[in-house]
């Protein structure tokens, strides 16, 4: 059978990218192990995104995959879009259920807690974010007007000194959760711009999306996982962090 040729407007260069990171493929869903820096969606629809390489997908009809989740645009890791309406519609149902599993890594700095593991359970809203105008979430009381129900649950992987590999699992989805979270929780994720300090700095936000465990259209199980990228474990192991 022959594989769909992008349409007109996805350069061949960007179509081999975006295929470059494909963990999975079937006639339902696709998985992507994205990298940091590549926008899931962008505004208008205008940049190279991931939704916008999708097209490199397209049917000759015109169908292409959509989008069922989205994780920030420095986050790396599991990314996995739906191929077809139904599949869409499966798999948007089980991250609305909470039914998705998913388990991130993160490089913080900070006050550590002394357990190893626990749960945030914190709620937060949002307000306006005083770097860059975009908005944030911040911890809340509960019943305060804007609170959002939030819970993560946490696990320290490794310490060195001030710093830690931590493995999040959030157990809601709320906008940069697991950032606010382990903000809260006084240890900052490296290279967070939003959430952490300037004195916690990394190149970039060392979070990774590292595993998803979902149930396929098909009824299946799915559990995807990806490695984290070069970066991240370079950065990992300059810390005296190897797990």
């Amino acid at each position: 059978m022959a594989r769909n040729r992008p349409v007109p407007n996805v350069k061949p260069e960007d179509a081999a990218f975006i295929r470059s990171l494909l963990m999975h493929e079937d006639d339902k869903v696709l998985v992507f192990n994205k990298p940091p820096g590549l926008a899931v969606q962008t505004a208008g629809g205008r940049g190279q995104s991931v939704d916008f390489l999708l097209w490199a997908f397209a049917k000759s009809n015109g169908k292409r995959p959509r989008l069922v989740h989205r994780i920030d645009s420095g986050t790396s890791g599991v990314l996995i879009v739906a191929r077809t309406q139904p599949a869409a519609a499966h798999l948007s149902e089980q991250f609305a259920k909470r039914r998705a599993k998913k388990t991130y890594l993160a490089l913080v700095s900070g006050q550590l807690p002394e357990s190893d593991e626990g749960v945030i359970d914190t709620p937060l809203r949002k307000v306006p974010s005083d770097r860059g105008g975009r908005e944030k979430m911040v911890p809340a009381e509960a019943g305060q007007k804007g609170a959002l129900e939030a819970g993560t649950d946490w696990r320290i992987v490794a310490r060195s000194g001030v710093h830690a590999l931590v493995e999040a699992s959030p157990v809601t989805g709320r906008m940069h959760q697991i950032r606010a979270h382990l903000a809260a929780l006084g240890c900052p994720i490296l290279g967070d711009r939003i959430y952490g300090s300037g004195k916690l700095s990394a190149p970039r936000l060392m979070l990774h999306a590292a595993r998803l465990v979902i149930a396929h259209p098909d009824g299946q199980e799915m559990a995807l996982e990806a490695p984290p990228p070069a970066d991240f474990v370079q950065q990992a192991e300059a810390l005296g962090l190897e797990a």
